[in-house]
Parts: C-alpha cells; sequence; structure tokens
C-alpha cells in the first residue's frame, strides 16, 4: 500500500541521554538534515532510548508495526563497546538485511576517520520499512546521509512506501530510468 507521506522514525539509543545526563544530539541531527533533505510531505516519531538490547528492539517493532514508519534511522550504540547493542537489536527485528548499507557507511566514514572500521552499523527490511543504524556523533550523521540517502528514496519505493521528493540542492535521490 503506497502512503502519500512518510514516517520516519528517529531513534537515539544512549544510557546517558536517557537518563537527563547529556542532551540528546544524534536525534535532533537527523531531523534537522531530514527538514533540509526531504521536500515532500513527512512526519517523525521521536524516540530515546537506553543502550538496552530488550528495550531497542520493542522500540523498534513499535515503530514499525504499530506507529507505521516506512524508515526508521537510529542514532548511536554501533561501536565495539560492551553496550553498543543496536545492530543486534536491529538484527533481531529484521527479515531481510540489506549489507550494502553497512558497506556504505563505512566507506563514507572512512573518508573522515580511520575508526570507522569499528563501526557495525546495519542495515535492514522489516515488513515495508527500512532499518538503518546511523553513528552517534551528529557530524557523522550528515557526513552519511549526504551520502547514503540518495539510495533510500528508492528503497522506500521499492517496499511500496511514498514517494520522497528531495531538494536538489540537498541530495538527488537515484531512480532506475524505469522508476523517473
Amino acid at each position: 500500500m503506497t502512503h502519500s507521506s512518510l514516517k520516519v522514525g528517529i531513534v537515539t539509543v544512549s544510557d546517558r541521554a536517557s537518563r537527563g545526563e547529556y542532551e540528546d544530539r544524534g536525534g535532533p541531527a537527523i531531523r534537522d538534515w531530514l527538514d533540509r533533505a526531504i521536500t515532500s510531505d513527512w512526519n517523525a516519531e521521536v524516540r530515546l532510548v537506553p543502550d538496552e538490547l530488550p528495550t531497542l528492539a520493542q522500540t523498534l517493532r513499535e515503530l514499525v508495526d504499530e506507529a507505521g514508519c516506512q524508515l526508521v534511522l537510529t542514532t548511536g550504540g554501533t561501536g565495539p563497546a560492551a553496550r553498543d547493542i543496536t545492530p543486534e537489536a536491529t538484527l533481531e527485528v529484521a527479515d531481510k538485511v540489506l549489507d550494502g548499507f553497512g558497506e556504505k557507511m563505512r566507506a563514507i566514514s572512512l573518508q573522515y576517520v580511520p575508526t570507522a572500521i569499528l563501526s557495525r552499523q546495519v542495515g535492514v527490511i522489516r515488513k515495508q520499512a527500512l532499518i538503518v543504524n546511523l553513528p552517534g556523533n551528529p557530524k557523522a550523521v550528515a557526513e552519511i546521509l549526504d551520502e547514503l540517502f540518495e539510495v533510500i528514496p528508492y528503497t522506500i519505493e521499492l517496499l511500496e512506501g511514498p514517494r520522497i521528493q528531495c531538494d536538489p540542492e540537498v541530495v538527488v535521490p537515484f531512480r532506475p530510468k524505469h522508476a523517473k
């Protein structure tokens, strides 16, 4: 079923931000980027959760299954530290893994920092939604989205979601000739 408006889940995964010890900057960075990039109708479901696998997995399920998000972008929890569980929670709820998303995100980040090889970001499909793990650093969120987002609108269309229009000054979505 095609929807006329895109619904995006934005999930910050952080123990400290969820306890109020510091301000969430990752989630707002995602929203700011999307506000600049997307010119068609869209709205957001925003969540801030601790680095707890069951909590994050349930949040992802709820955003897709109940809130009807066609795109869910997470920020944080993708590194090698013991509390970094975002990829595990994402894979737990996945129907299909899209390996190219993780490969592309690491390739983008390697242009900026050698520690990109420590990232465990994944992209998956759950039902008719795309879930993508972004880094926790707001600057890195923008660096990734600047390049990665070009494939997201067509991916959403393949999942029978809405056609996403973008500001070409920010990003030009790739669509095969037959889809233009």
